[in-house]
C-alpha cells in the first residue's frame, strides 16, 4: 500500500511535492500570459496568478462605442484568464504525474 520506504518514503514524496508546488508557484508569478479579442485589438497580459499586467488598446476602436470597448476588454480577459488555467494546468500535470488531487491549485 505504501511507496518503497514504507511511510518515510510516503513522507518524502510529500515534501518533494511540496518543493515543486512551492516552485511552481514562483514561477507562475513571473510568467506572463497574454489573451486578446477582435484580433489583438485588444490585448491583456496577466501572470500566472491572474493578476492583470497590462492591458494594451489599438487606438483604431476608439471610435467605436463604449459598450463595445468594454466588452471587448472583457472578452481579452476573461480569454487571458482561460489561457493561464490552461498554462497552470498543464504544469500541475506535471508536478502531480496527471493525478487530480482536491485541494491543489
Amino acid at each position: 500500500m505504501f511507496p518503497k520506504g514504507g511511510m518515510k518514503g510516503l513522507m518524502k514524496q510529500a515534501q518533494q511535492m511540496q518543493k515543486k508546488m512551492k516552485d511552481m508557484e514562483d514561477e507562475l508569478q513571473n510568467t506572463r500570459i497574454k489573451g486578446s479579442a477582435a484580433g489583438n485589438l485588444v490585448e491583456v497580459e496577466a501572470n500566472g496568478k491572474k493578476e492583470i499586467l497590462s492591458i494594451k488598446i489599438d487606438p483604431s476602436i476608439l471610435e467605436e462605442e463604449i459598450d463595445m470597448i468594454e466588452d471587448l476588454i472583457l472578452a481579452s480577459i476573461k480569454q487571458t484568464y482561460k489561457n493561464v488555467d490552461s498554462e497552470v494546468g498543464y504544469k500541475m500535470k506535471e508536478i502531480t504525474g496527471g493525478m487530480n488531487i482536491p485541494g491543489m491549485l
